[in-house]
């Protein structure tokens, strides 16, 4: 019988994924206009891609999970991953931009 340990190869990928959407969050809590800035068609997709990454990534520390196979495979790695990675790009690159 495998261990529980072979299941998940490496368990501090969704605290770190949950502690970088909570820096974010307080980076975007603490300067708005790092979003607000943005010209409407920008910011839009901006948002769509925040809530996503976001959500995302506090949903797997806490065993959250959606049941539609679909939506299961956009909310979890290594998927998510990557949309809380280009996230974090753009909301570095808006921080060093302003």
């Amino acid at each position: 019988m495998p261990s529980r340990e072979s299941d998940q190869p490496l368990p501090w990928v969704p605290l770190g994924a949950m502690l970088l959407a909570a820096g974010l969050a307080l980076a975007l809590l603490l300067r708005p206009e790092l979003i607000s800035g943005l010209a409407m068609p920008l910011r839009l997709p901006l948002i769509a891609l925040g809530v996503w990454a976001l959500g995302s990534a506090f949903m797997q520390p806490l065993g959250l999970e959606v049941r539609h196979p679909g939506l299961r495979r956009l909310t979890t790695p290594p998927l998510s991953l990557a949309v809380l990675a280009l996230f974090t790009l753009v909301v570095l690159l808006r921080i060093w931009w302003l």
